[in-house]
């Protein structure tokens, strides 16, 4: 598998077609993996906004105010407004606002980008990334496209590349009903491949300035497995979502 990045993209605006930038930098093959960057995306979707725009009810400001006195650092009700209008579900409310976005995936203040933001105070995921991922797929060569992020995770320092949309391709192999070298069979392993293809992905692309945000995974098989699109849990089958609504913040 080979895994690079495309050059020379310039800076994206709203209304631009992101599969023309790719096709005019890079040959694709149809068997290519393309992932993109949420930040592109959203930025080419108009999902640029001002904090202006966000008028804060009782619960952002209540919600400002806590965070506050956990942290000690100010905090603007209006970008605690525009988590909770990106949000369907608040796990969270200190130190750090914790919620589910509208397409089911959890995230620190609903993945709100506050870096690299011209034109606008706030960059807000896209709002349905896997339709996203559909239109870009349907202008390019590849056949398979997947919408990144990055985000941190429970138990572990630093961050890395998830998928949060994704088209041509499921999401995850089902290893269940297969047999392992034992010849056990296989009654759990679900593997989460577009995540892994997103995490590499992030090794190329950076973070920061490096302005690279379209990789190209080159010969990933996806193999003879069957296959599944269920990457975000239902709430009935989160444990750690429903520990989370019976837990509060030591500091709070």
């Amino acid at each position: 598998m080979n895994v690079f990045a495309v050059p020379d993209l310039p800076e994206v605006h709203p209304g631009d077609s992101l599969p023309a930038l790719i096709r005019e930098r890079v040959d694709l093959r149809p068997d290519d993996v393309v992932c993109v960057a949420s930040t592109v995306v959203s930025k080419v979707e108009r999902r640029i906004a001002d904090l202006s725009a966000f008028d804060p009810g009782p619960r952002a400001r209540e919600l400002a105010a806590d965070l506050e006195r956990a942290t000690g650092d100010e905090k603007d009700p209006r970008f605690a407004q525009a988590v909770l209008e990106e949000s369907t579900d608040l796990l969270m409310e200190a130190p750090f606002l914790l919620t589910e976005t509208r397409f089911g995936h959890v995230t620190v203040n609903a993945g709100i980008d506050r870096s690299n933001v011209p034109g606008g105070d706030l960059l807000l995921l896209p709002k349905r990334p896997s339709e996203s991922a559909a239109r870009i797929e349907s202008g390019l060569d590849a056949d398979r496209v997947i919408v990144t992020d990055t985000c941190g995770r429970p138990f572990r320092h630093g961050q890395r590349g998830v998928a949060i949309g994704w088209a041509g391709m499921p999401a995850a192999r089902d290893w269940r009903g297969e047999r392992d070298r034992e010849g056990r069979e296989l009654d759990v392993t679900v593997q989460a491949v577009v995540d892994e293809l997103a995490a590499a992905a992030n090794l190329v692309a950076g973070e920061g300035a490096g302005g690279t945000p379209v990789v190209v995974v080159r010969d990933f098989e996806f193999g003879d497995h069957a296959g599944s699109d269920a990457l975000f849990r239902d709430v009935e089958g989160d444990f750690v979502r429903q520990a989370l609504r019976g837990w509060s913040y030591a500091g709070h």
